[in-house]
């Protein structure tokens, strides 16, 4: 992780897309690293209503950040709470089931084409994206490989999981409705009126609610890291970290468990951005927000824009930050098919609201806590304070198991309106 090249590798792997609620673009760079470890997944058409972006960090090797922009989102459509309505629930058992598929035989046939240490002929097809077109060939086609995934046997069958792991940051769009789902520190803002929101909280060692489940569970925090060597506290993968048989995977010393946080999508909402800690290293929430803005003003294809923040983040030489591998999703929202059931017509706010003054239903909505100075991911937003958990859409989710007082990353949210201030998927090779 900490291994740098002479010159950086600024080449992106870069796409664009639409459907008639929204258009997205992504893109990723390598950068200073040795060697590309972030994936993303982009489906504005997951199904004839649901969109799906996701941004994964892997750490220890790309693998696992391969294997849930392979199969996450295949996962979330065939949950039966998706079916169902559920979204939120359906990412919660979703991102915990990425862990328990990447066990046995054919997680780790899986894991060793998608990763790094793989053999000859593995070559052949790395960065292969599973990705059959139509939410029915999806879930026909995933059904079949999960009806054959335990029953593979084989040298690995007691494989226990991947020591190396991934973050997960993912958005899911239902008409008006926008889910988040997070584990690691990558993160989610959305921008309204020109303000930044944070949508997902980074999940750091030394946030209280994660230093309490880290040392029940038997471990302990060195200079900022999990038993001295992880600076997350969630993640997808990391076995090692999992081994208590006496917890639950939602209280294990590091847990997939993630927090999810809903709002109503309205009027005044341009844009939202998925990125990993690469640019939120770099720049704040407000700082990328205004950026954004600035460049929307002169660029339409949503990709140039992503590229560009990569360019303003790479550090001039190695060493601190904007060395890291960069990876950006930014969804414009088309303002023309808001539905008319969410209310616009909120009281103006003052110029400079403060958290406590900015409502969404019942509850304050956090805007950036630093816009003059960028969040470096080892320290906890300041406005997030760790509430009970948002609830998504009409079903609320189950409490979250990991404390009384978990954190959706922000304030708490209703399914109401926020206050009136403010196709495929891609692996870089």
């Amino acid at each position: 992780m900490g291994i740098y090249l002479s010159a950086p590798k600024t080449e992106k792997v870069s796409e664009d897309g639409e459907n008639d609620r929204l258009r997205f673009g992504a893109s990723s760079m390598q950068g200073w690293r040795s060697t590309m470890e972030d994936a993303h997944a982009a489906y504005p058409d997951l199904d004839n209503s649901t969109c799906f972006f996701g941004v994964y960090d892997g750490h220890g090797g790309k693998a696992v950040a391969n294997f849930c922009a392979k199969y996450l989102h295949l996962q979330v459509l065939n949950h039966e709470a998706y079916l169902a309505g559920d979204l939120g629930t359906s990412l919660q058992k979703s991102f915990l089931r990425m862990d328990e598929m990447m066990r046995g035989q054919r997680g780790w046939r899986e894991l060793a084409v998608l990763g790094d240490k793989i053999d000859k002929v593995s070559g052949l097809i790395e960065g292969f994206i599973f990705t059959p077109k139509g939410a029915e060939a999806k879930r026909s086609a995933f059904n079949n490989q999960i009806n054959q995934w335990s029953s593979e046997e084989g040298p690995h069958s007691d494989f226990d999981g991947p020591n190396s792991g991934s973050t997960a940051c993912v958005a899911i769009i239902r008409n008006n409705q926008l889910v988040v789902a997070n584990a690691g520190d990558s993160r989610c803002v959305i921008s309204r009126k020109g303000q930044a929101y944070p949508l997902s909280k980074d999940h750091k060692p030394d946030l209280e609610i994660e230093k309490e489940r880290i040392q029940k569970a038997g471990g302990f925090i060195q200079v900022g890291r999990v038993n001295g060597s992880l600076n997350l506290s969630r993640a997808i993968g990391d076995v090692e970290f999992k081994q208590n048989k006496q917890l639950p995977v939602e209280k294990q010393v590091v847990t997939a468990y993630p927090d999810v946080t809903s709002v109503e999508i309205c009027d005044d909402d341009e844009f939202l951005v998925i990125a990993c800690d690469g640019i939120w290293d770099c720049l704040s929430n407000q700082q990328l927000v205004d950026y954004v803005r600035e460049q929307l003003k002169n660029e339409s294809k949503l990709s140039v824009v992503c590229e560009r923040v990569f360019e303003r983040c790479l550090a001039p030489s190695t060493g601190g930050e904007g060395c890291d591998n960069m990876t950006m999703i930014l969804v414009q929202f088309k303002k023309h098919v808001i539905s008319t059931s969410v209310s616009t017509e909120n009281k103006p706010l003052p110029s400079d609201p403060s958290p406590e003054k900015a409502s969404t239903g019942n509850n304050p909505l956090p805007s950036d806590p630093s816009p003059e100075k960028a969040s470096t991911g080892n320290k906890p937003l300041s406005s997030d304070p760790s509430p009970a958990m948002a609830p998504t859409g009409n079903k609320p989710l189950s409490s979250d198991p990991l404390s009384e007082k978990a954190s959706t990353g922000n304030n708490p949210l209703s399914s109401g309106p926020l206050p009136e201030k403010g196709k495929s998927s891609g692996q870089a090779t």
